[in-house]
């Protein structure tokens, strides 16, 4: 089963700051960082390093190819990804050292460029079954989707950067629906209905440090997150879809995919950065393991 990604590839500017700076506001960051960058690189190393089988498409500029290195090593098919653009996207990500929250710029540049016959070329070889996932950073998304759909893929949507108009345009076609908390209640509040009646099979609602909600043909319930000392949540969501898709691709029950998906982004924002702080399977499950211990050594000392 493979994911047939649509996905951003930018150059992020990180910048860590005392604090996020107001209008007007001149700040000397404590530190700077350029890397990989872009929600859908982020996924797809995500989805890689959790597990899964990944073909990236998307564009950028042949003399920064050196920047999608560790999709390579992550095992992220990158045939699908026209190097023929005059200049990659890039991203500013300013990041607030003592809250670890971000604020993030985006100047869109090749991923609003990528054509109908590359992505027509990538679906070539997709199986029903496979998956087809997307953002709201590339052009194309909605022909992306419906050509996969035809071809018998189920179809995740992560609805970010929010556009009310296209996610509610794709959610006829979509199986797996991906939200923070706000696009969630924009959405609804665009449809004109409470987040239960939102019409899609499975919607997971990220919470952030509370975790994450499920709605949909498994029930209504929600998970907690580990609890950890946030150092940098640029990428959190990203890690949590791209856990939770790899999770669902080697056949885990929704439930098992959110617990994993949390437990990967909980351990994501403990680092600094974004796709350098992406976890690997291996360490989302030590992870785990260390959490467990910790609980039962607590009970046992009561």
């Amino acid at each position: 089963m493979t994911v047939y990604n649509l996905g951003s590839i930018n150059i992020d500017h990180i910048f860590r700051l005392d604090h996020l700076p107001q209008a007007g506001e001149t700040l000397l960051s404590r530190d700077y960082l350029c890397c990989l960058g872009g929600k859908g690189a982020n996924q797809s190393l995500a989805l890689a390093r959790g597990g899964a089988k990944v073909e990236h498409i998307g564009r950028m500029a042949l003399p920064d190819l050196y920047f999608i290195n560790q999709l390579k090593q992550a095992g992220v098919n990158l045939g699908s990804i026209d190097t023929t653009a005059d200049t990659t996207a890039s991203a500013i990500v300013m990041v607030d050292d003592t809250s670890g929250e971000n604020q993030i710029v985006i100047n869109p540049g090749a991923n609003q460029q990528i054509s109908t016959q590359s992505i027509d070329s990538s679906l070539a070889n997709a199986k029903p079954g496979d998956w087809a996932l997307s953002q709201n950073e590339t052009n194309a998304v909605p022909y992306f989707l419906q050509q996969a759909k035809e071809r018998g893929l189920k179809v995740c949507y992560s609805a970010a950067p929010f556009v009310a108009e296209i996610t509610i345009e794709l959610l006829p076609i979509t199986d797996l629906l991906v939200v923070n908390q706000l696009e969630a209640e924009a959405l609804a509040e665009a449809l004109d209905c409470t987040l239960e009646q939102i019409d899609v099979p499975h919607l997971v609602v990220t919470l952030g440090a509370e975790g994450a909600r499920y709605i949909g043909k498994e029930g209504d319930w929600a998970l907690p997150s580990p609890k950890v000392n946030a150092v940098d949540t640029t990428g959190a969501g990203d890690t949590f879809l791209g856990f939770l898709l790899a999770a669902l691709t080697q056949q885990q029950t929704i439930g098992e995919a959110m617990q994993l998906a949390l437990n990967a982004a909980a351990l994501q924002v403990t680092r600094k950065g974004t796709a350098d702080a992406i976890p690997t399977l291996d360490e989302v499950n030590a992870f785990i393991s260390d959490q467990t211990s910790t609980r039962y050594s607590k009970k046992e000392a009561q």
